[in-house]
């Protein structure tokens, strides 16, 4: 599934603009617990978390997250924005909830890696 398709079957918002939505994904993960993404998620291409501030671009970094979208319409700082764009890392959010938002995810097809 590309990004852009992800934007779609969310109705998301781009933060990030000029970001490559062509890139292909094939799984996501969701959590505010950046420690449990540390710890459990393996291989995965998008995180979805209501939790906004830097530490999250820090962790997407260390395990090669394509893209985070935040959900319940929350919007990161202009610091997590200028972060993630030097990293690389997509950034959506969604007035989705979390609950939602995977569901929506997982029924277009995306799966956690095992």
């Amino acid at each position: 599934m590309k990004l852009s398709d992800v934007r779609s079957a969310l109705c998301a918002t781009l933060i990030t603009e000029g970001d490559d939505l062509d890139r292909e994904v094939s799984s996501a993960c969701g959590s505010d617990m950046m420690s449990d993404v540390l710890a459990y998620v393996k291989d995965q291409a998008v995180l979805l978390t209501g939790l906004v501030n830097p530490q999250v671009i820090r962790t997407a970094e260390m395990i090669d997250m394509v893209c985070v979208i935040f959900v319940r319409g929350k919007a990161p700082t202009a610091e997590m924005i200028e972060l993630a764009r030097e990293c690389g890392i997509v950034l959506m959010r969604t007035d989705l909830r979390m609950y939602e938002a995977c569901g929506v995810l997982y029924s277009a097809g995306l799966r956690p890696n095992k």
